[in-house]
């Protein structure tokens, strides 16, 4: 498993626990915006930052999806 793979695994985790939600539910909502390879790639910022500062940008990133 690559490193971006294994942070994004991370980050989708920490994410759900952040929200309440499962993970499915949460990757299930990236998959249906287009979300999930877009978020892999931000591997080099998501990973050096708070993930407060993730959080917020993949917030972003669904409202403007929608």
């Amino acid at each position: 498993m690559s490193k971006e793979h294994a942070f994004f695994i991370y980050l989708l985790e920490r994410y759900a626990e952040h929200k309440g939600k499962s993970t499915q539910t949460v990757l299930g909502e990236w998959e249906r915006l287009h979300l999930t390879e877009n978020i892999v790639q931000m591997y080099e910022r998501y990973h050096s930052e708070r993930l407060q500062n993730a959080f917020d940008d993949i917030d972003e990133m669904i409202t403007s999806s929608r």
